[in-house]
């Protein structure tokens, strides 16, 4: 009897742990392959690692289960866990998604939208948008400032007049159309030939990388680095009713693990990006233009007109206009 009994107290340890188990799926807006992908996948091995195996993600690659910008819905709906993702993908549904996802011209640095997530009141905001819909705000990362893609040189807002440019949709297209350019809708797939066939003189595509990884510089040679324009909010977003069923020591070590990924993909990043200017720099075929102070306060000061007229579309997009410009004013960014 009482190895029956010892048996089953195993039985029940056994099968308490498999309780506390928690298998996530989350989806990408990356595709497989994608190094943005492969760095996200290590995220999922540290998470794994810090919660001791409790919580497992299976991350799979863009239009796996839903179409990239379906992924909210289908949290909400059960269907998904979770995502990492491009916050504006949601700005249809509220235009503050839009404008907390890529103030066009706010950041100059990764750590600056790290702050404000964490003490400048970005994380809250992200909750208020998202909990109606059902999902949890865990963290933001990003790949970085992208580097602007030009086939002539840009060494300031004045040399934007007239250029025939590649832009996203929404507040991108609004701001490098109010500084004098002129924007068009063209998918990412399409840049290379359209500047090769100068149907398009610069674009805004990716960081400066992998665009040189992807041959953007033999037809456009002259980047604009550091990037002065767009760097946008990738967040790491989950089932809110999944994450109310965590611990808080468990929610915490979310917290932590995306704090820790979005380091390691920022490091990673701009290791590549500082190997190829130091590539670039070496030949005489690329050349880098590095605007101004001066210059990158002009493109802000044209922003933050056209993110004033974002902000009178939706209440939240007001609340996120108010606190963000709040943040820049109390750190002085508004007039770097």
């Amino acid at each position: 009897m009482r190895h029956i009994a010892l048996a089953t107290g195993l039985a029940l340890v056994a099968a308490g742990a498999a309780q506390a188990q928690t298998n996530l799926r989350f989806q990408s807006s990356d595709p497989a392959g994608n190094p943005n992908f492969e760095l996200q996948q290590g995220w999922t091995e540290t998470v794994e690692e810090m919660t001791d195996g409790e919580i497992t993600i299976d991350l799979l690659p863009v239009d796996s289960i839903v179409a990239h910008s379906e992924t909210m819905d289908a949290i909400s709906a059960g269907i998904l866990d979770g995502h990492i993702t491009d916050t504006s993908y949601f700005a249809g549904k509220d235009a503050a998604f839009g404008l907390i996802a890529n103030p066009v011209g706010a950041w100059s640095d990764p750590q600056e939208m790290f702050d404000f997530m964490e003490n400048g009141g970005g994380y809250e905001l992200m909750n208020e948008l998202e909990n109606p819909y059902g999902l949890q705000f865990v963290g933001a990362t990003t790949p970085g400032l992208e580097a602007f893609v030009s086939s002539v040189p840009l060494d300031g807002v004045d040399d934007l007049q007239g250029l025939k440019l590649r832009a996203p949709e929404g507040l991108v297209q609004r701001v490098f159309a109010a500084a004098g350019a002129a924007p068009v809708n063209l998918p990412g797939s399409e840049v290379f030939t359209a500047l090769d066939k100068g149907t398009i003189d610069a674009a805004d595509y990716n960081v400066l990388s992998t665009n040189h990884a992807q041959g953007l510089h033999d037809v456009a040679p002259h980047p604009v680095y550091p990037g002065f324009h767009s760097m946008p909010l990738i967040e790491i977003s989950m089932n809110k009713q999944t994450w109310d069923g965590l611990s808080s020591e468990m929610q915490e070590t979310l917290r932590e693990s995306v704090r820790q990924f979005r380091e390691t993909q920022i490091e990673t990043v701009q290791e590549a990006n500082e190997a190829t200017a130091e590539e670039i720099r070496a030949g005489d075929e690329v050349t880098i233009h590095d605007w101004s102070d001066e210059e990158r306060a002009k493109f802000r000061a044209i922003a933050t007109g056209e993110w004033e007229q974002v902000a009178g579309q939706s209440q939240n997009a007001q609340k996120v206009y108010d606190t963000l410009t709040a943040y820049l004013e109390e750190e002085g960014m508004l007039s770097q």
